[in-house]
């Protein structure tokens, strides 16, 4: 193990938490910032975007953010944390739609028809910048940047959801799973390869479309294989390589 650590123990992760910026930077984890400052916009600029910002939690374990049938007024941009979205039938069965990061949005599945579609609970604690969307709204239309990223993020959403469809093999989705999960840390300006796991084996199991036994299994015979290092919820890719072979399928280009 690449750690300098005792035996047996894996370093803390570092705590994916956003900064608040300042007077000309945004803050680290800005859901908007890199598609804003890539076409030239800098705060000075985005003065009306930085009104529209709440910023509320903090959440703790298990709290909702919104619920299923909640009135659509605003979408969420994760500060810190880390959040997970389901639905839950009649029967009172769960499934697991996604787990967010912070940069990432929530809500954006709400623009139709106009309430939530799902619930949403903080699975550590987390903050929010939440945006009021008919004033997001009214603020894309007249910069066509914030309105591309909107659409980007939507395409997004939707392209998530595909990844799990097919017939593929528990380690070719676990694989990726994580695999994802790395670069979107990285993307943030965070560790791609050392993190905390904050969902549950259970959780991942739900998402994934897996038995809990055999995200278990999975995990140990990757560790194993020396691909990752997990104790508890600290994970380390090892051979980020090597998991994203297995996992290539259902990995973008």
């Amino acid at each position: 193990m690449r750690t300098s650590q005792p035996a047996g123990r894996l370093p803390d992760p570092p705590s994916p938490i956003s900064d608040d910026g300042d007077t000309t930077r945004f803050c680290r984890t800005c859901a908007f910032a890199g598609a804003c400052i890539a076409v030239g916009y800098g705060k000075p600029e985005l003065e009306s975007l930085h009104c529209l910002v709440e910023h509320v939690g903090a959440y703790r374990t298990g709290d909702h953010v919104f619920r299923t049938g909640d009135p659509f007024r605003a979408i969420y941009a994760v500060r810190g944390g880390m959040v997970k979205t389901c639905v839950v039938d009649k029967e009172g069965r769960e499934q697991v739609l996604g787990f967010y990061l912070p940069g990432e949005v929530i809500g954006l599945n709400a623009i139709y028809p106009e309430h939530f579609p799902c619930d949403a609970l903080a699975l550590e604690k987390t903050e929010f910048c939440r945006f009021s969307f008919p004033a997001m709204s009214a603020l894309a239309a007249r910069m066509p940047a914030v309105q591309q990223h909107l659409f980007r993020l939507l395409s997004k959403e939707l392209g998530t959801a595909s990844l799990l469809a097919g017939d593929h093999s528990a380690d070719e989705r676990m694989a990726a799973f994580l695999c994802d999960l790395g670069r979107r840390y990285e993307a943030r300006g965070f560790s791609g390869t050392h993190f905390a796991l904050s969902m549950s084996r259970g959780d991942i199991a739900n998402y994934l479309r897996l038995a809990a036994e055999t995200v278990s299994r999975v995990l140990t015979r990757f560790r194993s294989q020396e691909l990752i290092a997990l104790e508890g919820r600290d994970l380390e890719l090892l051979d980020v390589k090597g998991l994203e072979k297995i996992g290539q399928n259902l990995l973008p280009d």
